[in-house]
């Protein structure tokens, strides 16, 4: 009986791995190519991220005020990240690559995620942990996924 494999996403908005599990007790092993990175700038350079902020005049005098962009340069392209990272997965489903898919993200990066996997991808999501846990070696994320999935 062929074993059904349990890829894991350990993801938060500017890396992301991918593990890989073929049953219980087989523990996790890396998905070849499976490390990507986002180009997200760091927090103290969001003035380089967009250009000078728009202005507005005031109707009644000549005062004119910046005016603050409505969508954070950072959350965006945390955002497309997700969306990236979601084509991936779907991708490789329909591939036949995997047959379930744990998520761990922090929340809004998660929410992003489910937003953007097609129905079929949302559907082999077996399991979900709402944190980041990027910084983690291999031993201690297979011991925290063990809550969702028996490595």
């Amino acid at each position: 009986m062929k074993p059904t494999v349990t890829w894991v996403l350990v993801a938060d908005g500017k890396r992301a791995q991918l593990y890989r599990n073929d049953g219980p007790a087989r523990g996790l092993a890396r998905v070849p190519n499976g490390s990507f990175e986002s180009d997200l700038p760091p927090t103290h350079a969001g003035a380089a991220i967009s250009e000078r902020p728009g202005r507005v005049q005031e109707s009644a005098t000549s005062t004119r005020h910046g005016i603050e962009p409505r969508v954070d340069p950072r959350r965006a392209v945390k955002a497309a990240f997700a969306a990236e990272l979601a084509g991936k997965l779907d991708a490789e489903l329909a591939r036949g690559a995997f047959q379930r898919l744990v998520l761990v993200a922090p929340p809004r990066i998660l929410g992003e995620l489910r937003e953007h996997l097609s129905p079929r991808g949302r559907a082999a999501v077996a399991g979900e942990i709402n944190k980041d846990l990027t910084h983690l070696g291999l031993p201690a994320l297979a011991e925290r996924i063990g809550k969702v999935l028996a490595v």
